[in-house]
């Protein structure tokens, strides 16, 4: 007979699953990305460029997209880690709305607000404390 603990317990053990298979996922995923926004791959210049940003711009992306996915993977500074979801979240919100304005197709506006509600989704479950 399972009791309403054990029903609890299953939940948490789910919610740390789904918690940790999204960050990890979006952590490596912008840790990637980062290397190479930094490193300046032809792929990324080109596409940036082509919203009308300089290419310099990548530099500071890359960087920071290092340094927050880095960050999401402790729970040691919780401000540190608000941060790095404040900052995905307004580079995501930013993503779509470059695209949207440079007449980009609905695949490409879609992707970073499909991107943004998995962080957001991972940032629920972590300030469910149970993480």
């Amino acid at each position: 007979m399972t009791t309403a603990i054990d029903k609890k317990e299953k939940w948490i053990r789910t919610a740390r699953w789904i918690y940790w298979s999204i960050t990890l996922f979006f952590a490596i995923t912008m840790i990637i990305a980062g290397v190479l926004y930094t490193v300046g791959f032809k792929g990324v210049v080109d596409g940036v460029t082509a919203l009308g940003y300089p290419a310099y711009v990548l530099k500071i992306l890359g960087i920071a997209k290092i340094l927050g996915g880095i960050t999401f993977l402790q729970n040691r500074f919780s401000t540190l880690k608000e941060w790095a979801y404040a900052g995905y979240s307004f580079n995501l919100i930013g993503a779509a709305a470059s695209h949207t304005f440079a007449g980009a197709g609905i695949g490409d506006i879609l992707t970073p607000i499909v991107i943004l509600c998995l962080v957001l989704i991972s940032y629920r479950q972590w300030k469910t404390g149970w993480m």
